[in-house]
């Protein structure tokens, strides 16, 4: 069984394949998402900057993953991209994000098991119906018959698209890369 917690030192790495070349400067639209908090959150309506990392999909203690995970360039990682951005939580605050979000296909009863179990101090939002994701065109792959988000970092500011990390890779310093950026164009 593999450990979610590390990542193999021969994972491949995605390439920039230009389906996230749109998104920055794009106004979004209205769609309500439930939160693992229980809330419904319109990423379109939240005001200051806000962090939404997108992921395919964490795993569970005991379950083994899709067959062929590790090989998808991109796929694994979702536990220690949660994980760091757990990690640097109160940092991203600090430093000008109002909200940061985790985002995937899952459902949110799933969703909630991991954001529990992680002790993430901030919300998972599900996309279960796919409306956001093809609301904005996120950039998806196909695995098992299951719609999943190739990893991506959105930041928001008052409902527009400020800035897209993509590829994301490794996964675990996405959350690090992410404070760099916000450090460097922190509003005064």
């Amino acid at each position: 069984m593999a450990d979610w917690t590390e990542l193999p030192e021969d994972l491949p790495a995605p390439e920039d394949d230009g389906q996230a070349s749109h998104l920055p400067g794009l106004e979004l639209p209205i769609v309500r998402l439930p939160a693992t908090d229980g809330r419904m959150v319109d990423l379109s309506s939240l005001s200051g900057r806000i962090v939404v990392y997108c992921y395919p999909r964490t795993g569970q203690p005991n379950q083994p993953s899709p067959e062929g995970w590790d090989e998808i360039p991109g796929a694994r990682g979702c536990t220690p991209q949660s994980c760091a951005f757990r990690d640097h939580f109160e940092e991203l605050t600090e430093v000008g994000a109002h909200h940061v979000f985790g985002l995937s296909t899952q459902d949110t009863d799933y969703q909630r098991e991991a954001a529990e179990r992680l002790h993430l101090p901030f919300a998972l939002l599900s996309d279960h119906a796919l409306e956001f994701t093809r609301a904005v065109s996120l950039p998806t792959f196909t695995v098992d018959g299951k719609v999943l988000l190739k990893r991506i970092t959105l930041i928001i500011e008052d409902g527009v698209v400020e800035h897209v990390f993509y590829p994301v890779f490794p996964p675990h310093k996405n959350a690090g890369d992410v404070l760099e950026f916000l450090r460097r164009h922190v509003s005064a």
